[in-house]
């Protein structure tokens, strides 16, 4: 370890380990009932699950044991209430240390350092690639999209306190942090009621009020203060995206209402943001010529706010020309004093206009088929037979459609509901222009049918072909899609009226790319590779037709649903993959552990930023496979397709994580406003959504769609005497060691320990030892890669913060599966009533403290 990682080391042992000891301790004066002799017992307990899982006991065990030996509680009742007091006590604990991580972060990254944008600037102005930076600029961009899956257990006053804590401890303002941990105890973190779609676009527009309004101004006017003739006006390099309220795919509470008010609310979030900057530049702008303008856009925004009817008096363009303006006064007038905080205003304005977040629309392909049957039966509008057509006589069928259809006439309400989606997006882009609603997505395309239904469907819902500002999205996500997306995408540019409706939306053609069906489809390297290879075959695909195409990534928080260290990944994408735009999903937790603080926001979009700046401008190394590595590359992702494939298609694999994890509780947490699978029915593999799929996995500890198959795969080549090759592919691919140091970080969170009593049962015995086996034989060879002792042991400072985390988490794993097997027990007793209910309360109410203490974990 150099001297530099060994000092940011200590530097996060004393802001974040010293001090979490130190403020831990006042939790005893938390107003729990019983809370000193709780925490007392606590610290006991985990000594006890320590050593009770190095012996090789069961989590049940080590509680029996612990109860009988260290308390007095003899009767249910007591000991339940004692280990509830247990997981209300740890859930605090992780918000402490949430909090201490937040506080400590820009002290523990180097801010200014690589893949920074001073470090940018400084390679730029070293290397004197001005003129290269500038044609990038042109029309590169970063968009982060928020969606709102079920993995964030955090209600948005617990995000309130976290936020108002970190503040507090980093001015080490003890007082205060304890004031903050009375109300933090006093907080409930249970959401007794599912959340509604608007209730989660509300708290994601928290993030987007607090965090990246902030952020991307500052990030904005650096460059741009920088770089003062290099970036183009209408580029504004960040861009929001949105899918709470949009999202429909799978969620029967999303409705065309919901849209429009969720539209409506990002309106009122950024006018307010714009409000608030304007009454603090008018303390500063008070020279003659600019204090006029600004009180009269501040009445402006004010009526908007709170006097109805004011909507048409303000947009975009009225906000820029009054600023504009007073830039220009102060300028010629008072020698450009404050202009600095002009500007950062404008940039702000450029990137969120009136409406904050572009809200994508995304709905299931099926749907859209199902819709047009029922038109076909009701209308005229196409032609008799249509529903027994072959996919190209559809196409042709579709493209001639005319007129538009009375939604009244569809009897199905999500039927009904999906055309007037595909209008209401008209009203949107009236209210909060054309970027605040202009992708509708495609889950699950297969074909280019799927794309030219929804063109189709946009026309019968209104929209005129010449005037249609929308771009069709389609989302491909299993292995055999991923394989067949360029066939799709080729018969999609030879169709003429598919490709004059590109030629409107300036060639451009943006497709998503889904890791987390990927993945748990075809398994951790296998999703990874597929999604490689479908971007460089799509890529030339769009070369050949003169077509620009820009990639969605679909990802999650943890390396299996494409996760990890993602900026590492767009710095290794090669010359032949377009690297037009940077765009990627943030849901969950990621939002609140990567871009939680200003700060922690800052520094992770300067990385993708810099990831796609210094990708095409500064690569030493064309990061491009040879042919060599390509077919080592696919020949590792086939035998690990095999090893995941066998597993995967065992009899008993679901039953077992059904049986072993907290899966079937998923829907009952009140975390998300989506259920955990798409139909209703018995539980399959291709019907669980992705979000349980992964989590229920993390919760059980053995994380196995992060690494599965990897070893297998590894020790295929060793045998076939071609170790050597992978030991080159590692030390010069960028993107396999990223692939691998992902994978690392999902085994590090890996605790066999805790499932071990497993080992034997009778029916899931076998399955639970493939899978350790499997681990174990990952973990060998990813540490005779990397040349380390132990998992991420070149992170020390991650390595750390996952092993603290850890400690904390350990007390509820055990109690939860503790909960579990007290479940089971009862139902193979045929038990129900009052106690078994606690017990499911119990799994749920560890699930928050476990997936948050995780932070990327589903």
């Amino acid at each position: 370890m150099n001297s530099s990682a060994n000092g940011t080391l200590q530097v996060f042992k004393n802001l974040v380990g010293t001090k979490y000891e130190m403020y831990n301790s006042l939790f005893s004066s938390l107003p729990f009932h019983k809370v000193e002799k709780t925490g007392v017992l606590l610290s006991l307990f985990l000594l006890l699950c320590e050593e009770g899982f190095a012996k090789g006991k069961s989590p049940s065990t080590i509680i029996e044991s612990f109860l009988k030996q260290y308390t007095s509680y003899r009767t249910e009742d007591e000991q339940t209430d004692l280990l509830f007091r247990f997981v209300q006590y740890a859930e605090r604990q992780v918000v402490l240390f949430d909090a201490l991580e937040d506080a400590a972060f820009p002290c523990v990254h180097d801010m200014s350092g690589p893949g920074t944008l001073k470090n940018l600037h400084a390679q730029v102005v070293h290397t004197q690639s001005q003129a290269e930076l500038k044609d990038k600029l042109k029309d590169f961009s970063v968009r982060l999209v928020l969606t709102a899956h079920p993995t964030q257990f955090y209600p948005s006053e617990v995000l309130g306190i976290i936020h108002d804590l970190a503040k507090a401890l980093v001015s080490d303002d003890t007082a205060l942090v304890n004031m903050y941990l009375q109300q933090l105890g006093k907080t409930s973190f249970f959401k007794k009621e599912k959340p509604t779609p608007y209730d989660e676009a509300v708290n994601l527009i928290w993030f987007l009020e607090n965090v990246f309004y902030h952020s991307a101004g500052k990030i904005l006017s650096f460059i741009k203060g920088e770089f003062p003739t290099l970036v183009a006006e209408d580029n504004s390099l960040i861009r929001m995206g949105f899918w709470p309220g949009g999202d429909r795919d799978g969620n029967p509470f999303v409705k065309s209402e919901t849209s429009l008010k969720v539209a409506e609310t990002l309106r009122e979030g950024i006018i307010k943001c714009y409000y608030m900057d304007v009454r603090r530049l008018k303390r500063r702008l008070t020279f003659k010529g600019v204090e006029n303008v600004l009180a009269d856009l501040e009445k402006k925004l004010y009526n908007n706010l709170f006097i109805p009817g004011h909507k048409a008096d303000l947009n975009k363009e009225g906000i820029l020309e009054a600023m504009y303006k007073i830039k220009d006064t102060l300028v010629k007038e008072h020698n450009g004093l404050f202009v600095n905080l002009v500007e950062n205003f404008l940039s702000k304005v450029h990137v969120f206009g009136m409406f904050f977040a572009s809200l994508d629309i995304r709905q299931d392909s099926s749907v859209h088929g199902q819709l047009l049957d029922a038109i076909a039966e009701q209308t005229d509008l196409l032609p008799e037979g249509y529903k027994k057509m072959s996919e190209d006589d559809k196409i042709s069928a579709l493209m001639q459609v005319k007129g538009t259809v009375d939604s009244s006439i569809i009897d199905n309400d999500l039927l009904r509901d999906t055309l007037e989606t595909m209008a209401s997006i008209k009203t949107i882009q009236k209210i909060n222009g054309e970027e605040g609603c202009h992708r509708y997505i495609i889950s699950h395309s297969t074909s280019a049918l799927n794309v030219m239904e929804v063109y189709a469907l946009l026309t019968l819902s209104g929209w005129k072909a010449k005037s249609m500002t929308i771009d069709i999205v389609p989302l491909f996500e299993t292995i055999e899609d991923l394989r067949n997306a360029a066939v799709v995408m080729k018969d999609l540019y030879e169709n003429k009226t598919y490709r004059k409706h590109l030629e409107q939306r300036n060639k451009m053609q943006t497709i998503m790319l889904g890791f987390s069906d990927g993945t748990k489809d075809g398994g951790y390297m296998m999703a990874n590779w597929s999604i490689y290879k479908a971007k460089e075959e799509l890529t030339m695909m769009a070369k050949e037709y003169g077509i620009q195409v820009a990639f969605f990534d679909g990802r999650g928080g943890p390396p299996a649903r494409g996760g990890g260290k993602t900026h590492q990944f767009y710095a290794s994408m090669g010359k032949n993959i377009a690297n037009k735009e940077i765009q990627l999903t943030v849901q969950g937790q990621t939002i609140s552990s990567n871009f939680g603080t200003t700060d922690s926001a800052l520094f992770n979009m300067e990385q993708l930023l810099h990831a796609g700046i210094s990708n095409a401008l500064f690569s030493t190394m064309d990061q491009t496979f040879t042919e060599q590595e390509d077919g080592l590359m696919q020949l590792l992702s086939d035998e690990s397709f095999k090893a995941y494939s066998a597993l995967k298609n065992d009899p008993n694999f679901l039953e077992y994580l059904n049986f072993a994890s907290p899966l079937r509780y998923y829907a009952e947490t009140n975390i998300g406003s989506r259920p955990s699978k798409r139909k209703a029915g018995k539980l399959n593999l291709n019907d669980l959504r992705a979000v349980p799929y992964v989590g229920a996995w993390s919760q059980l500890k053995q994380n196995l769609p992060g690494y599965y198959g990897v070893g297998t795969a590894f020790e295929k080549m060793e045998k076939a005497g071609r170790w050597k090759e992978v030991k080159n592919l590692y030390d010069n691919s960028l993107f396999f060691k990223t692939l691998l140091n992902n994978c690392e970080m999902a085994m590090k969170k890996c605790f066999f320990p805790l499932t071990a009593y497993l080992s034997k049962h009778p029916k899931y015995g076998s399955l639970w030892n493939m899978i350790h086996d499997e681990f174990e034989r990952t973990s060998k060879y990813l540490l005779k890669l990397s040349g380390t002792k132990e998992l991420m042991g070149d992170k020390p400072m991650d390595l750390l913060s996952i092993q603290m985390r850890q400690r904390i988490e350990l007390p509820l794993i055990t109690i939860q599966q503790h909960a579990l097997t007290k479940i089971r027990e009862m139902e193979e007793k045929g038990v129900d009533g009052p106690l078994k209910k606690t017990y499911e309360n119990m799994v749920m109410r560890c699930s928050f403290g476990i997936i948050n203490a995780e932070r990327n974990s589903a």
